[in-house]
């Protein structure tokens, strides 16, 4: 095989990209209607990601060794884990634009397909940057654990209904596209021509006269997708550093994420399901954030000042798994965190 220059044959990297583009055109292809993907049909395609997954963890393990099929496999779990927080966060957003279940697979196939590109650019600059030496992993343990103590502290408060027409994203689409305030149909955007037709509907009379003329109108859809690609940006910067503290090589990094970030539009319908029984899954992902910001530090501290810990692949693993299986255990044993 050919060498390439970030530390996998050119092979490799086809195969990482064949596998997603192959998956991700299989899935357009059953979820391209406007169809409210029910719990069991959501089931089935979660464990299709997955499997697409270990396979590649599979190609890897078979050409490249169990160390680097185990380096994978780690930032997977620990990408799909701390999915776990944004997707709750995405329930919310969506309940505030009240936006029906047979469009919000829709939302999150846009939100993905941004997820992917932000991702790509975040793990580029966050390699480049340890490249620079072990201060930058100080750096990235300290942003870490920064997140961690946030969420920690946001626990309490976290019934709390936010008012999204204050976020930042939503302020700057309303300053570049005036604002239809009803959804149409899965426009996000609407021309003069159909803003015309759906004023003239007699339930609209109040609204004629009031929207400033443009080329184009955003719908409340728009706006909840400008919010959730924004929110998960903000999420990119700590997931990103947790699973660069598992390999710093991209293309593990990356293939990792973006496995772990497919698979997230029906992992999105298995918690809305399961969200009341999850009441500790939050706390789970909080104690993944100090381990991971942890790691870091030790590993600095190693390479720095020889007095530290490098924690392999493997125990990271299983450290992961055990903190992940330990929240959805205490979530079965004390299911009544919250009480009205």
């Amino acid at each position: 095989m050919t060498q390439h220059s970030l530390g996998f044959p050119i092979e490799t990297m086809l195969v990482f990209i064949g596998l997603a583009l192959a998956a991700i055109i299989i899935d357009l292809y059953a979820h391209h209607s406007d169809k409210p993907i029910n719990l069991k049909n959501a089931i089935i395609w979660s464990l299709f990601w997955i499997i697409v997954s270990f396979a590649f963890a599979l190609f890897l393990y078979i050409h490249h060794g169990s160390e680097i099929a185990s380096l994978f496999i780690t930032g997977y779990v620990l990408e799909k884990t701390l999915s776990v927080d944004n997707l709750f966060v995405i329930m919310a957003i969506f309940s505030w634009f009240s936006v029906p279940n047979n469009y919000r697979h829709r939302l999150l196939y846009w939100g993905i397909i941004g997820a992917i590109i932000f991702r790509a650019i975040f793990v580029i600059l966050g390699t480049g940057l340890l490249y620079l030496g072990p201060w930058m992993e100080f750096m990235f343990s300290i942003l870490v654990a920064c997140t961690g103590i946030m969420m920690l502290r946001g626990q309490d408060n976290e019934q709390d209904i936010k008012d999204y027409s204050n976020h930042f994203a939503f302020r700057i689409a309303k300053g570049i596209f005036p604002s239809y305030p009803k959804i149409v149909g899965h426009h996000f955007l609407l021309s003069q021509k159909q803003l015309d037709a759906e004023l003239i509907k007699p339930e609209n009379n109040n609204l004629v006269g009031k929207i400033p003329k443009s080329f184009f109108y955003a719908t409340p859809l728009f706006l909840c997708i400008v919010v959730i690609e924004l929110s998960d940006v903000m999420f990119a910067f700590d997931s990103v550093p947790a699973v660069i503290a598992v390999s710093q090589e991209p293309l593990i990094v990356y293939s990792a994420m973006i496995f772990a970030i497919l698979g997230l539009r029906t992992m999105y319908f298995i918690l809305q399901a399961m969200k009341q029984y999850l009441v500790h899954i939050g706390k789970a992902v909080t104690c993944l954030l100090f381990f991971i910001a942890g790691k870091l530090a030790l590993n600095a501290s190693n390479h720095l000042f020889g007095y530290g810990i490098d924690i392999d692949a493997t125990t990271s693993l299983y450290i992961v798994l055990g903190i992940l299986t330990l929240g959805i255990i205490a979530s079965i044993i004390w299911p009544e965190r919250n009480k009205n």
